[in-house]
């Protein structure tokens, strides 16, 4: 099955092929964004190269301890978090509240010393330390249900509830400092001798501030002290003593054991000179970090959610306000939209407050060669690229730089891109499709017309009504309107004769008819044998027959010319029904009619004498088609501004292919005998000659039910309002 689809239409599905264009423009642009990234890529490694030389063989900034460390132990290998701000030493922990997920929790997996190994332990502490202006501050949250404080007039500072720190300083000195108070409120620092098996001698230990709270869980100690007090090695222990009369030492947890220097923990602080070297990459969109060779952050720089980049430089400025760019930002933008994609004005960074770095280009830098790798943010809005080179320390990896940098501005400058290619093929396809839709209507203008010419040339009888014209345009289709304006006309000039054959043949064909029969009237008055008469009696009926084909044709001649030249006018077409129909009844008293006439004066406007001839030829037809001891039905009804007449009779069937052509001229479904009346099938095409007239229509159908078969002949003719 084909779709009817004209030329216009075709053409514009044609023209859907240049929207091909737009595809070939984006994988271009694509292919060029690949490019683009694998320059930001070598940009970016480039970066971390200069700033990895800028580092190398600079051993002082390096924890030298926690460099040499195979591995690092969550818990014992502490890390100080920069802060946001300063915390106020109140003792009530709510400055710590937007880190806790960098709190570490220690419980009797952290048991340093028990006294009776078949108790459990009952005390745990929430500790975290952190960096900034200097300062490196720390909160312990202990749980301790039996808290002990440190008498008033004792000398004693380790018989009770205390806590012990100790550190290598940068100058590589052992101390130990114990807090130790008698009472909740500003903490009692002292400085322990070197020697863990000692503890007197103390000496106060005024840079250590902070504040000792009681809680009802047990207490909460927050502190700082100036960062030059902290080496590279730190570790805290919290000593437990339940009771206050024989404050006996019941057990320690903590972060490491604090009576050595090889029992310490490492601590990691970022290093303000490695900072204040990267300090410079703050002010465009990279982000750059050092991590030691455990991935621990060294140092921070810059953010990748600025906007600020080399690549978005490269965007376009701001143009006023036009026509055509209200135009282009209203309608155009947000269909491009449907395809792009804008880099998003802001995103999840995962890795904005990590203090631990991991990845295969780390790992890859690490091992000595320069890396770098792709992610997407966890909201999948942004693609960050990373690179990282190492640097070198005696011919050893003793840390990593790493450049972020997401791709928004590849995706600005792709999108540019894209924006100026979608506006230049727009306006050619828009243009092209405009001319082709053009030049495809005037195309199929010129088709309709020649195809309303023609259409308008014959009438649904097959005459030629009028002529086309010949059109002056020199291609295929003036080329074919000619073609069809000389056949209509040689159509039309055989058409003509063949009308007026009827009458030509009517009139030329009386004299001899005339002749004939006169002289077979005068041979009938002479004696003749009886073998003789035979053939002068079939001679007449010859003559006779020809006579009444003449009398029809002339019938249908005189019908024609009459009919335009008949005056109109105004009658009850249900009163000529009603007339003709009582009239048949007498006329045919063996024949059964079933009449039912609408009891409606139904006015229309024509000659009535020819409304009855119509009814003259329906009934006939009717009546020669009847079987025997059957009805002809007649109805006439109003239906909205149509008057309908209806003339049925049971017998056969129409043929097939025959209800429309059993109205033209010399058509007939009769079966010609010898003996029989002539019929020239003139009878129903006089009858659509005036149901023509009346501005009528006419047709036939075959009635086939399970009691009925016959054939229904259908008059409309419409009605004056």
């Amino acid at each position: 099955m084909y779709l009817p689809l004209g030329l216009r239409a075709k053409v514009i599905i044609l023209s859907l092929f240049l929207l091909c264009l737009p595809w070939l423009g984006y994988q271009y642009v694509w292919e060029m964004e690949k490019y683009l990234r694998h320059g930001q890529e070598k940009t970016l490694e480039g970066t971390t190269q200069a700033l990895a030389t800028a580092l190398h063989e600079r051993p002082m900034l390096f924890d030298n301890q926690a460099s040499f460390l195979t591995q690092v132990e969550k818990g014992r290998d502490l890390y100080a978090y920069p802060l946001m701000g300063p915390i106020q030493l109140d003792g009530k922990l709510q400055d710590w509240q937007s880190y806790q997920h960098r709190m570490l929790h220690y419980d009797s997996e952290h048991l340093i010393y028990q006294q009776d190994e078949n108790l459990s332990t009952d005390i745990s502490f929430t500790h975290m330390v952190g960096k900034y202006a200097g300062y490196l501050y720390g909160f312990f949250e202990v749980n301790d249900p039996a808290v002990v404080y440190r008498g008033k007039n004792s000398l004693r500072v380790d018989r009770n509830d205390h806590l012990v720190m100790a550190t290598l300083t940068p100058k590589g000195d052992f101390k130990r400092y114990i807090i130790a108070n008698t009472e909740p409120g500003w903490l009692s620092a002292y400085e322990l001798p070197q020697d863990p098996s000692q503890s007197m001698p103390v000496v106060p230990e005024n840079r250590i501030q902070g504040h000792w709270q009681q809680t009802e869980s047990g207490y909460n100690i927050e502190f700082r002290l100036p960062l030059e007090m902290v080496g590279s090695k730190l570790g805290f222990a919290i000593h437990n003593v339940d009771d206050p009369n024989n404050r006996q030492l019941v057990n320690i947890i903590g972060t490491s054991a604090t009576n050595s220097v090889s029992e310490l923990g490492t601590v990691l602080v970022p290093s303000p000179e490695i900072e204040n070297i990267i300090k410079g990459m703050s002010h465009n969109s990279s982000r750059i970090w050092v991590v030691d060779n455990h991935g621990r952050v060294l140092a921070k720089s810059g953010d990748i959610r600025r906007s600020s980049s080399a690549w978005k430089s490269t965007e376009l400025l701001e143009t006023p306000e036009s026509t055509w760019s209200h135009f282009h930002s209203q309608y155009l933008l947000p269909l491009y939209y449907k395809i792009l994609t804008r880099p998003p004005q802001d995103f999840i960074d995962s890795l904005h407050d990590s203090t631990e770095l991991s990845g295969s280009h780390i790992e890859r830098a690490l091992s000595g060669k320069h890396g770098s790798t792709w992610r997407l943010t966890p909201d999948n809005k942004a693609v960050v690229l990373a690179a990282a080179s190492p640097i070198w320390i005696d011919d050893k990896v003793m840390g990593v730089v790493i450049a972020e940098e997401t791709t928004h501005g590849i995706r600005t400058l792709r999108n540019k891109a894209l924006e100026k290619l979608f506006n230049v093929i727009l306006t050619i396809m828009s243009m092209g499709t405009l001319a082709l839709f053009i030049f495809a209507s005037s195309i199929s203008s010129r088709i309709r017309r020649l195809r309303d010419q023609a259409e308008l040339a014959i009438d649904s009888q097959g005459r030629i009504k009028q002529q086309i014209e010949a059109s002056k345009h020199r291609d295929e289709i003036g080329d074919l309107s000619r073609s069809f304006a000389s056949i209509v006309s040689r159509l039309g000039q055989y058409t003509h004769y063949l009308e007026n054959m009827s009458s030509r043949l009517s009139h030329e064909l009386r004299t001899p008819v005339a002749v004939v029969r006169s002289s077979l009237e005068h041979l009938s008055l002479q004696n003749l044998d009886d073998n003789t008469e035979k053939y002068v009696n079939r001679a007449q009926e010859g003559v006779n027959r020809l006579h009444l084909i003449i009398n029809n044709l002339s019938e249908a001649t005189r019908l024609e010319a009459s009919l335009t030249q008949a005056e109109r006018g105004q009658f009850s077409l249900q009163k000529v029904v009603s007339g003709c129909m009582q009239g048949y009844q007498l006329t045919y008293p063996k024949q059964q009619f079933k009449v039912q006439i609408e009891d409606k004066p139904m006015l229309c406007d024509g000659v009535p004498e020819y409304i009855a001839q119509l009814m003259d030829k329906l009934i006939n037809n009717a009546l020669e088609f009847s079987l025997d001891d059957t009805p002809i039905e007649v109805t006439l009804s109003q239906s909205n501004k149509q008057a309908v007449l209806k003339v049925t009779n049971q017998g056969c069937l129409l043929p097939e292919n025959m209800h429309n052509q059993i109205f033209e001229s010399m058509v007939s479904v009769r079966s010609q005998e010898a003996n029989s009346k002539p019929h020239l099938g003139l009878g129903l095409y006089i009858a659509r000659l005036i149901t023509d007239f009346h501005h009528g229509h006419i047709n036939a159908n075959n009635i086939e039910t399970q009691h009925i078969n016959g054939v229904e002949i259908r008059v409309s003719i419409p009605l004056e309002s």
